[in-house]
C-alpha cells in the first residue's frame, strides 16, 4: 500500500518531534523548517531548508505539491524572548506573532496552489484561554470548540488569526476551492503533566496541570485521526473542525466530545490514573 505524504513544518520543532518516529512509519514525511537541528541538538535528515513568512511562495511551493497533507507546526519565536512567555504583550511579541498569522496565510495559500487535501494545523488552548480565569474564579466549569474564542494576550490572538483563516479557506471562497482544515488546541504536551512545578495544596494548578495533560501517544493519535479521517464536514458543510488537544483525563475542562464524534479520536490516557502517586503526594502535602 501507497503511503501518503505529509508535509511537516516546523519539523525540528518540539511538538513534531514529539511524534516524528510514530509518522515516520506511517508516512512519506516532507520535513520542511528554517534549520535542520533539533532541540536535543541532533541534525533532522532530509530537511527542506526554507522561510515561510517569505510571501513569495514560489521558494518553496515545490516542497508542497503531490502531498496528501499538512501539518503545520512552525512558529516564529520573538527574538530574545523564551518561546514560552505566551503572557508577553510586548510590542516585539506582537510582531513576531503577525509575522506568524503571516505564515499560516502562506501555508493555507501553498498548500491550496498545490493541491493539497488538508491542512492539520497545531494551534493552541491560548485561543480561548481568557475564559480560564473565569474557570479558577469559578465562574464558569466547561470550555468548548464551539464557544467564541477569547484571549488577553498576542499569542492566542495568534492562534484565533490561524483559525480564523482556516474557516476561510475552508469555505471556497479562495480563488473557488475548498481546503479542508483542522486545527488541534494543543493543551500540555509534556509528560509531567507539570506537575512537578505544583506547590503543597495548590488544587487548581495540580487540576489545570492534569485537565491540559496530553501524552504522546494520545498527540500521535490525536494527528493521525485528524489526518485521516474521512469527512470532518461542519453542520452547514464546511470541512472545518477545532478539537482540544488533551487526553481522556477525569480533571478536563475543555471538551473533546466533538473530537470523539467527528474523527473517532479515543484517548488511552487519563492524568488521574498516569498521576495517581503525585497527586497523592501534594494533596498530602499540603494537608500537612
Amino acid at each position: 500500500m501507497t503511503k501518503r505524504t505529509i508535509v511537516v513544518t516546523g519539523a525540528c520543532g518540539y511538538i513534531a518531534q514529539r511524534m516524528w518516529p510514530e509518522l515516520s512509519e506511517l508516512y512519506d514525511l516532507v520535513a520542511v523548517d528554517v534549520g535542520e537541528v533539533t532541540g536535543d541538538g541532533t541534525k533532522l535528515r532530509d530537511v527542506r531548508v526554507c522561510d515561510l513568512t517569505d510571501p513569495d511562495r514560489s521558494h518553496y511551493l515545490e516542497h508542497f505539491t503531490g502531498a496528501d497533507a499538512v501539518l503545520h507546526c512552525a512558529f516564529v519565536s520573538a527574538a530574545g524572548l523564551d518561546a514560552t512567555t505566551w503572557q508577553n504583550n510586548s510590542d516585539q511579541k506582537f510582531q513576531a506573532e503577525y509575522a506568524n498569522v503571516g505564515m499560516a496565510y502562506n501555508v493555507y495559500r501553498a498548500a491550496q496552489e498545490a493541491g493539497v487535501r488538508r491542512v492539520v494545523v497545531a494551534s493552541s488552548n491560548h485561543a480561548a484561554d481568557y475564559f480560564e480565569r473565569l474557570i479558577w474564579s469559578e465562574r464558569l466549569e466547561f470550555v468548548t470548540p464551539e464557544m467564541a474564542p477569547y484571549t488577553d494576550n498576542f499569542y492566542g490572538w495568534s492562534k484565533v488569526a490561524y483559525e480564523q483563516l482556516g474557516f476561510v479557506f475552508a469555505t471556497g471562497q479562495v480563488e473557488g476551492r475548498s481546503l479542508e482544515v483542522v486545527q488541534l488546541r494543543i493543551g500540555g504536551p509534556r509528560d509531567d503533566a507539570d506537575l512537578d512545578n505544583v506547590a503543597p495544596g495548590d488544587l487548581k494548578k495540580m487540576h489545570r496541570g492534569l485537565g491540559a495533560y496530553l501524552s504522546r501517544r494520545d498527540q500521535v493519535q490525536l494527528f493521525v485521526k485528524s489526518i485521516e479521517a474521512e469527512d470532518i464536514a461542519d453542520a452547514n458543510g464546511v470541512p472545518f473542525q477545532i478539537f482540544y488537544g488533551v487526553s481522556g483525563n477525569t480533571h478536563n475542562f475543555w471538551s473533546i466530545v466533538n473530537a470523539r464524534r467527528v474523527i473517532g479520536y479515543q484517548p488511552q490516557d487519563n492524568s488521574q490514573i498516569n498521576f495517581a502517586d503525585r497527586i497523592a503526594e501534594i494533596a498530602r502535602e499540603g494537608k500537612r
